[in-house]
């Protein structure tokens, strides 16, 4: 039987991945932290940076919704390059 199906990455291919390792909630928190909900809401507008915000409900919000998931870890490591270049550590 010949086995055709993809492999996954090897471990020292994700070891570059900023995302690897790093849980949603994790995200959003270091995300808040660093920008505020508001400047957390002007950058990403949904609902749950905007109105209310909690890190439970963007969560929530985020797990069913793969857009805006791509749009919050696109930002995430948007910030960490922002933080290299300043000098600034997380």
């Amino acid at each position: 039987m010949n086995d055709d199906s993809p492999k996954p990455a090897p471990a020292a291919k994700q070891a570059n991945n900023p995302l690897h390792g790093k849980t949603l909630e994790a995200i959003v928190t270091e995300l808040a932290d660093f920008y505020g909900w508001d400047g957390l809401g002007e950058r990403v507008p949904v609902r749950c940076f905007t109105f209310e915000p909690s890190v439970g409900s963007s969560l929530k919000f985020l797990r069913k919704t793969p857009w805006a998931r791509e749009k919050v870890e696109g930002l995430y490591l948007f910030m960490l390059r922002e933080m290299r270049r300043s000098g600034r550590q997380g």
